[in-house]
């Protein structure tokens, strides 16, 4: 089996993807993260001695975790926009706005 490059480069996009979306500042987003890396790194290895079927669920697993932080990390700031937006109406009803 050759070298599975194109899911190494796929898992090290979503990581990517994650991180620009601020994953790194939620622990559990952090933990998902945490575990792709790791899971690339045992890849790379696996790769590097020539076991590419061993590392390709590695890299597979990798990019889920990786897409699950994304989701998570987006999750969180849509919720966060949803409270902001509640406080607003909140506020105006108070002042007497409707």
């Amino acid at each position: 089996m050759p070298p599975p490059n194109d899911q190494l480069a796929a898992s090290q996009a979503a990581i990517r993807a994650a991180d620009e979306v601020g994953a790194g500042t939620d622990p559990q987003a952090t933990l998902h993260l945490k575990l792709a890396n790791e899971q690339i790194e045992q890849a790379r290895q696996l790769m590097q001695a020539g076991e590419n079927e061993a590392a390709l669920p590695l890299l597979e697993r990798a990019e889920a975790d990786a897409e699950l932080a994304l989701a998570i990390a987006k999750a969180r700031a849509t919720q966060a926009q949803a409270e902001d937006a509640l406080k607003q109406v909140e506020q105006l009803q108070q002042a007497g706005v409707k």
